[in-house]
C-alpha cells in the first residue's frame, strides 16, 4: 500500500485529534485578528476566540454559506493581506456572483499535497502519466490534480476540458495511466475510444473523477467501457479544490485530509450537530488555510461519515458519497427528488448515463419527464420492445421517487455530450416568477 504522507495518513485517531484542536484554536485566532467580517459574524454570535478551546467548543461558531461569500465579495473574507496572495480560484457564478478564493503559496502547497495523496492512494507513482482533463484557469479541477501529480513526480499532461481527438491522441501516443476529469466526460471519452477502435491502445489503470454526482452504477459503467478502476475525489472551490477527500483502492468512501479540515454532519434544518452514522449535511472547517480558511462553511451536500477502520490502512474519516444535495434536490408536486436517484434507476435497467430530467408547468400542475439515450441493444429492438421498457422504467421511477414521471427514450447520441459538467436538469417552471 502506497502513501504520499504515510506518517500522517496513518496517523492515530488520537494524534488526529490533537492536530485539529491545536489548528482549529489558531485559525480562530487568525480570522479574528485579520478578518473583520469574520470578526462581526463571532460578535453577533457571542463568541470570542477564548471561547474556542477544541473541536468541542466547533459548534459555538457561526456557519458559513455561500450567501456570505457573495456578501463578502470580493476581499471581504481575506485573512492575509493581497500582497502575501499568488493566486485565486473561482466558481462558474451560474447562480449568481462569482465565489472568489485566495491562496497564499503555503495554501497551494498544501492543496498539492492532499491532491497527491489522492494520486497515490489510487496506486499512482513517479512511473505514471497522469492526464489531466479537468479545466484548467479559473476552475479547480485542472490546477489541483496538475499540482498533484507534480508532488508525486508523474509525467503530467494539462490537457485542460474538451478538444476529445487531441486527448486520445495524447492518451495513446504518451501511454497514459491515470486520468482525471469528470465521470461524465470520461463516459464520453469511452463512447470516442471505442468508436476509433482504440480500446487495445490505451494504457489506463485508474481514474481519479469528481466535479459532479455520479453513482456506483455509472463507476461500474465507466470500468468496464475502459478497463480501469474509477475511483471518487470531493472538493469544493471554497475549501481549494479537489482534494478535500478521495477514496484508496479500497473504494468504499472518501478520506478527509483531517489534518487540513474537520468534517461535521447537521441537520440541513435545525443546524443541529449530528452523531456519526446520521444522514445529513456535510459541513466543514478549514484549519491549515492562510489567506481563505472557513470555519463551519455548509457545503448542502448530504452524506454519511464513518470513522470505521479501512483496509487501506489510512485512519483519517471517511465521507459517503454525496446522496444529493440540500439545496439543488428538485420539488415536483410536492415530492423531493434528487437527479442521482434517477440515474440509479437508469443504469440499474440497463440504461446509459446520458440523461436528462425535464420538469414543466402546465397551470398550477408539475410534470416530470426523464429523456434517456437508447442502447444499442435496444436500437435493434421492436417499438413494442421499447414501449415495454419505457413502461418498466416508469414503474420503477414511480416506486423510487412516489409520483409519476414520462420516460422517453430517445436515439442514440440526441442528447447533447458535456465536455464538462453534464447539464442534467432542464427546470421550466420560473418558479421565482410565479
Amino acid at each position: 500500500m502506497a502513501y504520499f504522507q504515510k506518517e500522517i495518513e496513518t496517523a492515530s485517531r488520537e494524534q488526529i485529534r490533537a492536530w485539529q484542536d491545536e489548528r482549529l484554536v489558531k485559525t480562530v485566532n487568525h480570522v479574528w485578528n485579520n478578518c473583520e467580517y469574520y470578526r462581526n459574524k463571532m460578535k453577533d454570535r457571542g463568541v470570542e476566540p477564548g471561547d474556542i478551546r477544541s473541536r468541542d467548543d466547533l459548534y459555538k461558531l457561526p456557519f458559513l454559506t455561500k450567501d456570505d461569500l457573495r456578501d463578502a465579495y470580493p476581499y471581504g473574507l481575506m485573512s492575509m493581506p493581497l500582497s502575501e496572495c499568488v493566486r485565486i480560484q473561482s466558481t462558474s457564478g451560474t447562480t449568481g456572483k462569482r465565489v472568489i478564493a485566495f491562496y497564499t503559496q503555503h495554501d497551494i502547497d498544501l492543496w498539492d499535497d492532499c491532491c497527491a495523496r489522492a494520486i497515490m492512494a489510487v496506486g499512482g507513482t513517479k512511473e505514471d502519466v497522469v492526464q489531466v482533463c479537468y479545466g484548467y484557469g479559473l476552475f479547480t479541477g485542472g490546477p489541483g490534480l496538475n499540482g498533484g501529480s507534480h508532488k508525486v513526480g508523474s509525467l503530467t499532461l494539462p490537457m485542460s476540458s474538451g478538444n476529445t481527438e487531441r486527448q486520445l491522441q495524447f492518451m495513446t501516443d504518451l501511454g497514459a495511466t491515470i486520468i482525471c476529469c469528470t465521470p461524465s466526460y470520461a463516459q464520453y471519452l469511452a463512447e470516442s475510444i471505442h468508436e476509433a477502435g482504440l480500446r487495445d491502445k490505451i494504457k489506463l489503470k485508474a481514474g481519479i473523477f469528481g466535479a459532479e454526482a455520479w453513482t456506483e452504477e455509472m463507476r461500474r459503467d465507466i470500468e468496464e467501457r475502459l478497463g480501469i478502476k474509477a475511483y471518487d475525489i470531493y472538493g469544493l472551490t471554497e475549501l481549494s479544490g479537489p482534494g478535500v477527500s478521495f477514496e484508496c483502492e479500497a473504494q468504499a468512501g472518501m478520506h478527509i485530509n483531517e489534518d487540513h479540515f474537520i468534517a461535521e454532519i447537521i441537520d440541513p434544518d435545525t443546524g443541529e450537530v449530528l452523531p456519526e452514522g446520521s444522514k445529513g449535511e456535510l459541513v466543514f472547517t478549514s484549519i491549515t488555510k492562510e489567506a481563505f480558511p472557513l470555519l463551519r462553511y455548509r457545503t448542502k451536500d448530504i452524506c454519511v461519515l464513518n470513522s470505521a477502520p479501512c483496509s487501506c490502512g489510512r485512519t483519517h474519516i471517511r465521507m459517503a458519497k454525496p446522496m444529493g444535495r440540500s439545496d439543488d434536490m428538485l420539488i415536483v408536486k410536492g415530492v423531493n427528488v434528487f437527479p442521482s436517484q434517477i440515474e440509479q434507476v437508469l443504469l440499474s435497467k440497463g440504461l446509459t448515463s446520458n440523461y436528462q430530467i425535464v420538469v414543466d408547468r402546465k397551470g398550477v400542475t408539475d410534470s416530470l419527464e426523464v429523456r434517456v439515450e437508447m442502447t444499442p441493444e435496444l436500437f435493434s429492438d421492436t417499438m413494442g420492445a421499447m414501449t415495454q421498457k419505457e413502461t418498466e422504467i416508469t414503474e420503477a421511477l414511480k416506486a423510487m421517487l412516489g409520483i409519476l414521471a414520462k420516460v422517453s427514450i430517445v436515439g442514440p447520441k440526441s442528447i447533447v455530450r458535456s465536455e464538462g459538467k453534464a447539464v442534467r436538469v432542464i427546470d421550466k417552471r420560473n418558479l421565482y416568477n410565479t
